[in-house]
């Protein structure tokens, strides 16, 4: 995709779809549309059709359109994927069931981790084994295979994972598995090769990921052809391409076969859009912020780059990147950025337990029925009615008036549920949300800065999202930040992200050998025959060889070590060893130079760069402002219920404007409190400095 061509980035949210639009003519477009879950592709062909029709062009010319979704996930949360079966190594049937020595609740002996995805009667066994340096050791039975397909196939079974034992070194009795699983149960069975989706060491995480594959495929493959096939009814015959959780975009027919690369498709927007402003302004240490509907996420950036993990689970629930709460779910052993969420949004449900504590979220009101001032049904009361009791929000509407608003409505679900059982007022008990909320988000942040060593002080926060900027600087005082950033259209902010993401792939290949053991002459023959690798997956995307830019690292660790920290690779070992030691100590303050040190996998990233989208935000079409009345907001027992502006964010200029402020937008509001100051930067861009309460 080149910057002058028509281009859509389309971001599903669990409350709204976001769109952005941009055109040849340089003029670019947001919407924001409920999202329909019964078919979340009713909100994207809807919200596209406005666009279209509201910039007066021909389907027919849009060259390009970016997906960011949460089917995979929602796939897995609501337990609604396909029907699997795993074929492994007699002797493996249970890895699944052992798992990690891993809880997420400290101290509780009871804990019953997540079922697998496939049950114990459906994982069977095959008698073959391969060394852990690809050296056959037993030769693969294929009777065993031919009678645990037929088993398979007479389950009922829609999708198969394979995973062998050390299938990583030596990939041919994995293949030669799934051409017979193949043969036996039809063409209409999904087949997921470990080696092909991750050929890693570490037997469970590679068999759950495989597992994970193969379980989310059927449903991922049915939305992404359906999707297709409607944008083609438009006459939209562009190419649609998905974000992967990495923040790097990839076909969709690539995505269909591997939808465990798109796991966190959406949260990774947004951290990407994060990356092209800070880059744009100049800041290289950034903490994204991205709270919508139904979370909040949070997600650093060092040195214009996000940092990234391969420590996921999925079906967790909320997920808090934290090693010290892990085994809630599905290990899922990829690159993805790294994320913490929080079940924090504007559709998160404010209740009272039964020992009287506030809390707010995880469970959300979600879009349907939503929060209790929709007007849709929904009784409990939620973030966003908090904000409404607070004076905040627009009492009337939300999204340019595409949502409208019953104060009265708020006004009474925070009164019954909240402020009754806890004898304050309705205005106390909105108060008393808004700060619990924003002490969950504060743990977000935490997570991936303090938690990785990290001092959040160094960092400038950036909020976007629908709610983000309504908490931005209480978090950030909480954290002693001095500095938040507010983007331009905040609210569709992640959809921007999609248009400026990279194409990029990926190859994995699992060495495991100490680094005095290793060749140069090996280490760059590997490198090479996964660069070729990376090569061939982008050039049958269409790209260039001079518009590809290639990336080598390597996974290292001391010996007896059980995790593995990445370092960029070089042919200069010793050189590639120092740079460990110094990431060790980064990462954990201290390292051990000299130590054995292990080189376990490297790594190949072909990338495919974007067009330089970041520029588009000073092009945005929007709609012709209002005068606004000003209105009472409370901002605590410190400072009370204050009479407070509400502008528009072009009404702020270079010259400092002290709070309180209240700042409304289409797709989103920001609040400036009584002891920040706002101003606008040459970018667009609301910038807060924080004062000392």
């Amino acid at each position: 995709m080149r910057g002058g061509d028509h281009l859509f980035g389309v971001d599903i949210g669990g409350t709204f779809t976001d769109l952005v639009l941009a055109t040849t003519d340089g003029a670019v477009r947001t919407r924001k549309v409920s999202s329909t879950t019964a078919d979340f592709g009713d909100a994207i062909i809807q919200g596209m059709r406005e666009l279209i029709a509201e910039a007066g062009i021909d389907a027919a010319a849009v060259k390009g359109v970016v997906h960011g979704t949460t089917v995979a996930t929602n796939t897995i949360l609501q337990g609604a994927g396909a029907r699997t079966g795993l074929i492994t190594t007699r002797g493996f049937r249970d890895v699944l069931e052992m798992r990690r020595l891993r809880i997420p609740q400290m101290y509780n002996l009871q804990y019953t981790p997540p079922r697998p995805l496939a049950p114990r009667r459906l994982r069977l066994e095959v008698d073959e084994r391969t060394g852990p340096r690809g050296e056959i050791w037993q030769q693969l039975d294929e009777a065993s295979v031919e009678a645990a397909a037929d088993r398979l196939r007479a389950a009922g079974v829609q999708a198969v994972a394979v995973s062998l034992i050390n299938s990583y070194a030596n990939a041919a009795h994995e293949r030669r598995v799934g051409e017979i699983v193949r043969r036996r149960m039809g063409d209409g069975v999904n087949i997921t090769l470990s080696s092909d989706i991750l050929p890693e060491i570490r037997e469970y995480e590679r068999t759950s990921t495989a597992v994970v594959n193969a379980y989310i495929a059927p449903t991922v493959q049915r939305y992404l052809a359906s999707l297709s096939g409607r944008l083609r009814e438009m006459q939209v015959h562009a190419p649609l391409r998905i974000m992967q959780s990495n923040g790097g975009v990839m076909a969709a027919q690539t995505a269909a076969a591997m939808p465990a690369y798109i796991i966190e498709s959406g949260p990774a927007a947004g951290v990407i859009a994060a990356v092209a402003m800070a880059r744009r302004i100049g800041v290289q240490n950034v903490i994204s912020l991205d709270m919508g509907g139904t979370t909040a996420k949070a997600a650093l950036i060092e040195n214009g780059e996000p940092a990234k993990t391969t420590e996921y689970e999925v079906g967790a629930g909320i997920n808090l990147s934290s090693r010290l709460v892990k085994g809630g779910g599905h290990a899922v052993k990829l690159p993805y950025i790294d994320i913490s969420e929080i079940g924090a949004g504007g559709g998160s449900i404010i209740a009272v337990d039964s020992l009287g504590s506030l809390k707010v979220g995880p469970r959300s009101a979600g879009a349907e029925p939503g929060p209790a001032c929709y007007g849709l049904g929904g009784t409990e009361p939620t973030f966003t009615d908090a904000m409404l009791v607070l004076g905040y929000l627009n009492p009337s509407m939300l999204a340019g008036g595409r949502v409208r608003l019953q104060a009265e409505l708020a006004h009474r679900a925070i009164a019954d549920h909240v402020a009754a059982p806890l004898r304050v007022s309705a205005r106390e008990a909105a108060w008393g949300a808004y700060a619990v909320a924003a002490a969950n988000m504060t743990r977000a942040v935490k997570a991936v800065s303090t938690y990785r060593g990290r001092d959040p002080r160094d960092f400038v926060l950036m909020a976007f999202g629908g709610n983000g900027a309504v908490a931005a600087a209480e978090i950030a005082r909480a954290l002693q930040m001095q500095r938040v950033i507010v983007p331009p259209a905040p609210g569709v902010f992640s959809a921007f992200g999609l248009m400026c993401s990279d194409t990029e792939y990926l190859a994995i290949r699992t060495l495991f050998r100490r680094t005095r053991d290793v060749s140069v002459a090996d280490l760059r023959a590997e490198l090479a025959r996964l660069e070729a690798q990376v090569r061939e997956q982008l050039a049958a995307d269409g790209v260039r060889p001079e518009e590809m830019t290639i990336v080598h690292t390597a996974d290292l660790r001391y010996a007896g070590q059980a995790y593995e920290l990445t370092v960029p690779a070089r042919p200069d070992l010793a050189a590639m060893v120092a740079d460990f030691d110094a990431e060790h100590a980064r990462t954990y303050g201290h390292a051990s130079p000299g130590a054995p040190t292990d080189l376990v996998s490297l790594k190949v990233i072909g990338r495919a760069p974007a067009a330089e989208n970041a520029g588009m935000f000073a092009r945005l079409t929007t709609p012709p402002g209002e005068a606004r009345a000003p209105r009472e907001a409370y901002f605590g027992p410190n400072h009370g219920k204050l009479k407070t502006p509400v502008i528009a964010r072009r009404d702020l200029t270079t010259a400092p404007r002290r709070g309180p402020l209240i700042i409304e937008e289409y797709d989103a509001t920001c609040v400036v409190p009584p002891d920040v100051t706002a101003t606008l930067d040459a970018h667009g861009n609301i910038d807060l400095r924080i004062g000392q309460p």
